[in-house]
């Protein structure tokens, strides 16, 4: 699904996603990723079984973040209690929801200039 152009400064936006990856600043990503305040990076997650907030915390330990959102893939769900507690103990607020959704708030509130980084889990397919 293409994305509506947002204001484009030196943060990475989305700008499609679909089955098996991503299209970010420019740049195809095959599989999930992490934006970071600069950059994406890819991220080694398939699914929520797959989601360890030890490796998410590191990512983001050195950014500047006031928000995390958290892309689960096709269908609503949420992160367990224990990771959500992890995440927030590092100093990161989550909002986790389904990837198109996790998309559009990331470039809304980038956009806006908030402190927000995206963990996207890939669609199945492609």
């Amino acid at each position: 699904m293409e994305l509506t152009e947002a204001a484009r400064g030196e943060r990475p936006f989305v700008e499609s996603y679909g089955p098996g990856g991503f299209r970010i600043g420019g740049e195809r990503w095959a599989g999930s990723v992490l934006i970071l305040t600069d950059r994406a990076v890819s991220w080694d997650c398939g699914d929520l079984a797959d989601l360890d907030a030890e490796a998410l915390t590191a990512a983001f330990a050195e950014e500047a973040m006031e928000l995390l959102i958290l892309g689960l893939g096709a269908g609503a769900a949420s992160i367990p209690p224990a990771t959500r507690e992890a995440l927030r103990e590092a100093g990161l607020a989550v909002e986790a929801m389904d990837t198109g959704a996790a998309c559009r708030t990331y470039n809304l509130l980038a956009g806006e200039g908030r402190a927000v980084g995206a963990a996207l889990m890939a669609l199945p397919g492609g």
